[in-house]
């Protein structure tokens, strides 16, 4: 029973895992076969297992709470990237706004 709870375990990180990272653009959505990204579906996804973490403090084998922690600071890390590529488009969208107005003139 452990040994197929764990598999569970790792089952249902993973998900979120997949699920976190098609939202970011990383992975092609296995029905569409399309990147589609949705950085708030994938937060949700990311803070989703944050609370798992926090829920299963103390209940979980090393392992486990090993393999949680390098997929959540790979999401993380991901998210951020992923974040800042948006902040940056629209500072260059602004920008060249800017000097097409310039141009005008």
């Amino acid at each position: 029973m452990e040994q197929t709870n764990e598999l569970l375990f790792m089952q249902l990180v993973m998900q979120n895992q997949q699920i976190a990272m098609m939202s970011m653009g990383k992975l092609k959505h296995p029905v569409s076969d399309k990147i589609e990204r949705n950085l708030e579906l994938a937060k949700i996804s990311i803070d989703t297992l944050d609370m798992l973490k926090i829920k299963t403090k103390g209940n979980l084998s090393s392992y486990e709470e090993k393999f949680l922690d390098e997929v959540l600071r790979d999401l993380k890390l991901n998210y951020v990237d992923e974040v800042n590529k948006d902040k940056n488009e629209t500072k260059e969208k602004r920008d060249e706004k800017k000097e097409e107005k310039e141009e005008e003139k």
